[in-house]
């Protein structure tokens, strides 16, 4: 069997390269909402009906175990805090979120302490960095988050010395 000449394969093999990486980029395409690195504007709109509060509760306690990685947003390989926040709100609401506590701190609206409700977020300064640390009130002073390196999501209380020390406040992105 003959082989085609050296040119004539380099030049095949940059055209199936090319063609590999298109098909890849059609498929990140059709993703739904903003990503990591966007604008905070294009996260403004988010108004989500209260119909949606359980849903969002439910998703965050089936992930009740999944085991804690920075930067991480998947149940396949772990959560960090504003990750799992991400997961849940897009899984159960159809809402893409930024990926940072900060950033999702901005876009939503405050709700006084007693006026939690559940699904609303709960913020924490953990790293003497405001808004650092977030999880999803579930009812009761309970909340769930992805706490740290080495530990699993959970749910804890918003009454624990640690947690009591250094809530910074509740917001929401539910419209009633």
């Amino acid at each position: 069997m003959e082989h085609p000449p050296r040119a004539t394969r380099a030049r095949l093999c940059r055209l199936l390269t090319a063609g590999l990486v298109a098909a890849l980029l059609a498929g990140c395409a059709g993703e739904s909402g903003p990503r990591r690195g966007s604008s905070l504007a294009a996260y403004r709109h988010i108004s989500i009906d209260a119909s949606k509060r359980q849903d969002v509760v439910l998703t965050a306690m089936g992930l009740i175990g999944t085991r804690y990685r920075y930067g991480g947003a998947s149940p396949d390989t772990g959560f960090d805090c504003s990750g799992l926040i991400g997961y849940v709100f897009e899984t159960a609401t159809r809402n893409a979120l930024p990926h940072n506590t900060k950033e999702i701190a901005e876009i939503s609206r405050p709700v006084p302490r007693g006026e939690l409700s559940v699904g609303d977020f709960v913020f924490f300064n953990t790293l003497h960095s405001s808004y650092s640390h977030m999880g999803i009130y579930v009812g009761n002073g309970q909340f769930v988050n992805a706490p740290s390196s080495g530990g699993q999501v959970r749910i804890n209380s918003l009454h624990s010395p640690y947690f009591a020390r250094r809530y910074e406040g509740a917001r929401t992105l539910f419209r009633e």
